[in-house]
């Protein structure tokens, strides 16, 4: 494993160091907004699902676009640049809100800033990267991603122990997102592919059936996986203190940075679909777990964990999965489409998932998105068939 990590070529891990140090920003910020929607700015799960389904729902297009634009224009890193630098700003700026509309217009400037990267940033990376180590690659990102995703929310607990009050704590993010903006500028981009990209369709005609197939079954999960805010919303609904919600998505964060990189290689030997399968499992264990036994205390830090080893088996997996499907010049193209699929059913995820809370119990909503998850399994063990080298 240490053998294949240091053969990973140079932009493998500058791109993970840059998700890191992004990530240390975001996740100082991520975990003390629905806290601060609660307790500063008095809304509920409705405005928050609101907020969180429509700032990605509006990006999604954006996705699309941008992963049309490095087909296009066989250049990466302009998108990667401008993304990063976008989210570095915007954060802060949470500070100064005063009323829930204006935080929807900053976490959708965020959420713009990961739209215009996320497709042009994963199509250089796999660029970069022999099939045979894609999973491996994706698995290292995921987990340097998460690797952030531990020092944010330490350094939030850190801010909030020490007396900072909530709101100037979004401050220090502007730190890491300059830190962040500085290291992409060292990224090179990748060499154009031979093939020229097929004519742009919006009926996804120009792409393979197995991943038009493949994005069916991410739309119905999605549907299910709802913002990761109503999950710290529970944790303080169960009855963890506001200082500690940080560290419990710590320690989600650093599960994941864990297992990341071994299952990523994994996925190399024994095919991406097991391991996705494996994780929407994880995934509906966790979620049922929140709606009939999660309580504060080591139930609740066991499930988080599971949430952990979700996100490690699945966030570089079908990344990984879907370079398996698509060819070299439709690549940037085919990542749009995934982040549009995923950004689109989060609207109506969240909201239903609010809907479903406020409206009848959160057992209710976690339910739902367990039943999704279960059924997404099932429809990608029997219907996404990628060449057998992928199994």
């Amino acid at each position: 494993m240490l053998r294949a990590l240091t053969s990973l070529p140079r932009s493998v891990w500058l791109l993970g160091l840059i998700s890191l140090v992004n990530d240390s920003a975001s996740e100082l910020v991520y975990p003390l907004v629905p806290l601060y929607l609660s307790g500063v700015l008095m809304a509920g799960p409705r405005v928050l699902g609101l907020i969180e389904g429509v700032a990605e729902a509006l990006s999604s297009l954006l996705k699309l676009w941008a992963g049309v634009m490095v087909d296009r224009s066989g250049r990466s890193k302009p998108w990667v640049v401008c993304g990063y630098g976008l989210a570095g700003l915007a954060r802060p700026l949470i500070a100064l809100v005063t009323g829930w509309p204006l935080l929807l217009a900053l976490r959708l400037a965020d959420r713009v800033a990961k739209a215009v990267r996320a497709a042009p940033r994963d199509a250089l990376l796999a660029a970069n990267i022999s099939p045979g180590q894609r999973g491996l690659a994706f698995g290292l990102h995921r987990a340097m991603d998460n690797a952030g995703a531990v020092i944010g929310p330490l350094l939030a607990w850190a801010l909030l122990g020490a007396g900072v009050p909530l709101g100037q704590v979004f401050v220090w993010a502007i730190i890491p997102g300059l830190v962040c903006l500085g290291l992409t500028l060292a990224v090179r981009e990748a060499p154009p592919p031979a093939a020229s990209p097929p004519s742009f369709s919006w009926t996804l005609a120009a792409l393979p059936p197995p991943l038009r197939r493949y994005l069916v079954v991410v739309a119905l999960f999605t549907l299910g996986n709802s913002s990761n805010m109503f999950l710290l919303l529970r944790a303080k609904e169960l009855g963890v203190a506001e200082a500690q919600v940080p560290l419990l998505w710590a320690a989600v964060s650093g599960v994941a940075a864990l297992f990341a990189v071994p299952l990523g290689g994994l996925s190399d030997r024994i095919g991406r679909v097991r391991l996705l399968v494996a994780g929407y499992v994880a995934y509906a264990a966790f979620y049922a777990g929140m709606a009939t036994w999660a309580e504060p205390g080591w139930r609740l830090y066991l499930l988080f964990g599971v949430y952990g080893v979700f996100m490690a088996a699945t966030e570089g997996v079908e990344r990984a999965l879907l370079a398996d499907l698509t060819p070299p010049e439709q690549r940037g193209t085919a990542f749009g489409w995934l982040n549009l699929t995923m950004g689109a059913m989060l609207l109506p995820a969240s909201l239903l998932f609010g809907w479903l809370w406020e409206g009848i119990s959160a057992t209710a909503a976690f339910g739902f998105s367990a039943g999704c998850a279960l059924a997404a399994a099932l429809l990608l063990t029997g219907w996404v068939r990628p060449a057998s080298t992928m199994r």
